[in-house]
């Protein structure tokens, strides 16, 4: 007899999300004036719907900047969205270490 071992699906959190869309602005620019959306949609895995929303949130908090370039929006991350970054990245770390996860 065979029994089929089906992993579950591992979701992505809010925070997770936000932290793969910084990370790929910050790692991955297409070019000099940042990401485009579909690009980050491709990077971050993530509908276009659901991507805006964190956008708009993520440029209004100055953790994002958007560019106009070429009649589209780019987005690239600003220096306060570097420093989340870096304490997202510390606080995940540090949470891993107790085999928590964010």
């Amino acid at each position: 007899m065979y029994y089929v071992i089906e992993k579950m699906a591992e979701y992505r959190t809010h925070m997770k999300i936000i932290g793969d869309i910084l990370s790929t602005t910050q790692d991955d620019l297409q070019d000099e004036n940042g990401a485009s959306v579909t690009y980050l949609i491709r990077k971050a895995n993530i509908s276009h719907s659901r991507i805006s929303r964190i956008l708009k949130t993520l440029v209004s908090q100055g953790l994002l900047e958007q560019v106009e370039s070429q009649g589209s929006n780019k987005y690239r991350i600003s220096q306060s969205g570097r420093e989340f970054l870096q304490a997202y990245y510390t606080f995940t770390n540090f949470a891993d270490s107790f085999g928590l996860s964010i």
